[in-house]
């Protein structure tokens, strides 16, 4: 059975004690509580020349959960987070915990149909969002949801640096109807939240992930869930109060929200911000910041090489680095340690999975499978149990190809009000992750494949369903179907197909620069090619099978 045995691992590189949750660590708030009493005066964030100390935060964090209830917050209502990477992201999601509600990730890059669906599925009351996302998305749609209250902020606060390659352009808007967040914070300054009772599975926060299936749906992650991923990190990847965290990762997906905020709040190491990445920046603060550790996607590191200001001086406090969210090609990993000296070790998770159930153990190199070239995944982390099981849910022997389902403390309850896709996806409680893999008899694990027609184009996850629904918006589009193919970039990228109506006409590029308008930025197709018929099964099926083998060999 392929159940990986974690003792020889920990024999060779123990990560510590088992994550256990401490008695006070049983919430988000408590692990943060205790690293503010540990390190009052120490950094908690840096954003560009800006500094908030752990004993800032928890007073910046307590005067927003009293704002927050002073406008009708209750224990239990959720707040969307629609923001960059800023101070105010942590800030926001501390007071919304303070308060006893579920913080609900928005990705920035969302437009108006895509927030409107998210705000309506979970409900929000309160939408914490940039000016300029109020001015251009938020403002023409909240009045279609339940959020009563809008409080709205500028990437311009809490610096002064101002770099012009990452925040040029933006200038301070006026946000009729809304309260400011900055206003907030000075009136209610010096006040405590009323205490809260925040039990270790309840939710944190709700992280909205999309199938093939069906629309997005909000994975419910704990505070047990959280608490014991944040451990992980630390006893993984050895962090400590004397790392820095450099936040390339996107602060609303789960590898921000763990691997950069968690893991800050519990360790006492510093996070650091800047805005968006651009490769020159993170280099200069890399350099500047003696940054340590950092999680990302494998383009972040591809980025990095290709800047024209990386040298390995420039990188070398940065020795703990991770990557996840999208394959890792071997050859990539030894042109970064050629170049800087640091290998790249990969992680392996889900939303679902609260970040990572799989994780390449610090000081180790992972093995290439010698059949796919494919670099290993890791191995599982601490308390977790992973089975590689055939379609009748039999477990497979190692070397066997099968789903991967993963079984421990960092799966999530279910989805947000969504009983019969969480029974689907979490039967018992181990999470069927649709995902194709292997583990080989040393205990590593592979992926080779998903079971779902999911699209993944550098970490980030695309439903083709919902970009064939956007092209259909077209007047000219008669049939889409929407594949990933490779890229060299991004691991992936989405390619359509499209038929036309008849006696109507449209180029690829009109297409494109369609989907680019309505949708966020990863998920419009960068390829699109016109077909007289798609081919379709003779009950009428699109066959995304030949379309994917069609761009192969295309390609």
């Amino acid at each position: 059975m392929s159940v990986y045995d974690q003792r020889p691992w920990l024999a060779l590189y123990p990560p510590g004690q088992p994550a256990d949750i401490e008695p006070e660590y049983a919430n988000t708030v408590a692990m943060f509580k205790a690293t503010v009493a540990r390190n009052p005066d120490g950094d908690a964030l840096r954003y560009f020349d800006g500094r908030i100390t752990f004993a800032e935060l928890d007073a910046l964090s307590d005067a927003f959960a009293v704002a927050l209830a002073e406008h009708g917050f209750a224990p239990g209502d959720r707040a969307a987070l629609y923001l960059q990477n800023v101070p105010q992201f942590v800030i926001a999601q501390l007071g919304i915990w303070k308060a006893g509600g579920i913080a609900v990730s928005v990705n920035p890059m969302n437009r108006e149909r895509e927030l409107r669906e998210l705000l309506n599925d979970c409900g929000a009351t309160v939408l914490v969002c940039l000016q300029g996302l109020y001015r251009d998305v938020a403002g023409k749609v909240v009045g279609d949801t339940a959020v009563r209250t809008v409080i709205t902020t500028s990437e311009l606060e809490y610096q002064t640096r101002n770099d012009p390659r990452v925040l040029g352009g933006v200038e301070p808007v006026a946000c009729e109807g809304t309260l400011d967040m900055a206003g907030l914070l000075e009136r209610f300054s010096g006040r405590t939240p009323a205490p809260v009772e925040l039990k270790p599975e309840d939710v944190a926060f709700l992280t909205y992930t999309s199938g093939t299936t069906g629309p997005p749906k909000g994975a419910m992650n704990t505070h047990r869930n959280v608490v014991f991923n944040a451990r992980t990190y630390r006893d993984w990847v050895g962090l400590g109060p004397d790392d820095v965290i450099l936040g390339v990762a996107p602060l609303f997906h789960i590898t921000g929200l763990i691997g950069h905020i968690a893991a800050g709040l519990l360790t006492g190491a510093p996070l650091v911000l800047m805005y968006r990445l651009d490769p020159q920046v993170t280099i200069e603060t890399v350099r500047a910041e003696r940054a340590t550790f950092t999680v990302g996607s494998i383009t972040v590191f591809i980025a990095l090489m290709n800047a024209p200001n990386a040298d390995r001086e420039a990188l070398a406090s940065l020795t703990k680095i991770y990557s996840g969210g999208a394959p890792i090609p071997p050859s990539t990993v030894k042109a970064f340690q050629s170049a800087f000296g640091h290998y790249i070790h990969n992680i392996y998770g889900l939303t679902e999975t609260t970040s990572p159930s799989h994780a390449v153990p610090l000081g180790a190199d992972a093995p290439v499978d010698p059949a796919s070239g494919a670099l290993s995944v890791g191995v599982p982390v601490y308390n977790t149990v992973v089975r590689v099981v055939d379609d009748d849910g039999r477990d497979l022997p190692p070397g066997e190809i099968g789903e991967l389902v993963t079984s421990g403390p960092q799966v999530v309850a279910g989805y947000w009000n969504k009983p019969e896709e969480t029974e689907n996806a979490l039967p018992g409680g181990a999470l069927r992750t649709g995902d194709v893999g292997y583990m080989d008899s040393r205990g590593w694990f592979y992926l080779v494949d998903r079971k779902k027609d999911q699209i993944n184009a550098g970490g980030y996850k695309i439903w083709p369903r919902e970009v064939e629904d956007v092209l259909y918006e077209h007047p000219a589009v008669r049939e889409a179907a929407v594949v990933g193919v490779p890229d060299p970039y991004r691991g992936e990228t989405v390619k359509a197909y499209v038929s036309l109506r008849p006696g109507t006409s449209a180029t690829a590029e009109e297409l494109i620069a369609f989907a680019k308008e309505r949708m966020a930025a990863y998920k419009y197709p960068r390829q699109v090619e016109i077909l007289k018929e798609l081919p379709k099964t003779v009950t009428g099926k699109l066959l995304r099978r030949e379309l994917r083998e069609r761009a192969s060999g295309s390609s």
